[in-house]
């Protein structure tokens, strides 16, 4: 083989999406303190609506939100609505692999009747092999804020940098860099906030069934680390179970059951390992419906 004769090289992930994996192991299967309840639809023309309510145990508050979302395939081009119980309304409009192979525009909009307050917001995103590179700009009437994000991949070695530019201001709100290593089944990845901030976390497919992450936390200043772990276990094709602890001894499990095609239930506690005669524990539970 020519040694210019190079395989193409995987789209790296954008940076919201780095670390994606360990945070999904630590927070998917989990719902404290929440009565949650979601259901998805589509109607025959292709309309899909997604409404979501949830209750906290705690404080007694309700929130709710409905999503309809039609795709004109034909044009790459997504209509989404939104609504929630805050009575702010959103609407979205984004065209994909359109203009250029690779290339996402979204304009998004907001506006709460209550208030009468606006925002707009216009979103760009550009991913082909070894880059993803994103830029928005959030509209505001002091100023538009510029924020930008690059995500450099090679081999499995993964590089990133996210910044946001206030022009209100004229200077740099946020400076975050990021490096990372992916394979198949391993996945490393550190991060640094605003100079401050430092972060990594570690996730791994131990076997088709079960799934661990590490993550690990400090802030300058500060004598508190935070570190976690957590794993993911299949049961079989329908259940499964998840735990989690963190250094403060926090331990969280969660069961969740898929009771037949298109419904899942999801059970989930939180116990406080320092004062577990004391109470304060939280329970969740979580139902959703998909036809």
């Amino acid at each position: 083989m020519p040694f210019f004769d190079l395989a193409p090289m995987a789209i790296p992930p954008a940076y919201a999406d780095l670390g994606k994996s360990a945070r999904d192991v630590f927070n998917k299967g989990f719902g404290f303190g929440l009565v949650k309840l979601d259901v998805k639809t589509k109607s025959a023309s292709g309309v899909e609506f997604s409404t979501a309510g949830s209750s906290n145990t705690d404080t007694g508050k309700v929130n709710g939100s409905l999503e309809t979302k039609y795709k004109w395939t034909e044009y790459g081009v997504t209509f989404t609505e939104k609504w929630n119980t805050d009575n702010t309304l959103g609407t979205e409009m984004a065209i994909e692999d359109q203009i250029a192979k690779g290339l996402k525009l979204t304009f998004d909009t907001t506006f709460s009747p209550n208030t009468g307050k606006k925002s707009g917001k216009i979103k760009s995103a550009y991913k082909r092999e070894c880059i993803n590179i994103g830029c928005d700009v959030d509209f505001d009437f002091a100023g538009p804020a510029i924020h930008g994000s690059a995500v450099l991949g090679y081999e499995g070695w993964l590089a990133g940098c996210q910044m946001t530019f206030d022009s209100a201001k004229s200077k740099l709100t946020r400076n975050n860099f990021s490096v990372g290593y992916k394979t198949g089944d391993f996945q490393l990845h550190t991060n640094v906030n605003d100079g401050s901030e430092f972060g990594g976390s570690i996730y791994q497919k131990v076997s088709d069934n079960l799934e661990t992450a590490v993550n690990l936390n400090w802030t300058a200043g500060s004598n508190s680390t935070r570190f976690g772990i957590a794993a993911k276990y299949q049961l079989d094709s329908t259940a499964s179970v998840s735990a989690k602890v963190n250094n403060s001894s926090l331990v969280g499990v969660g069961y969740t059951q898929t009771l037949r095609p298109g419904v899942k239930l999801t059970l989930s506690a939180l116990i406080d390992g320092k004062n577990i005669n004391a109470g304060g524990h939280k329970l969740g539970l979580g139902l959703e419906l998909e036809a």
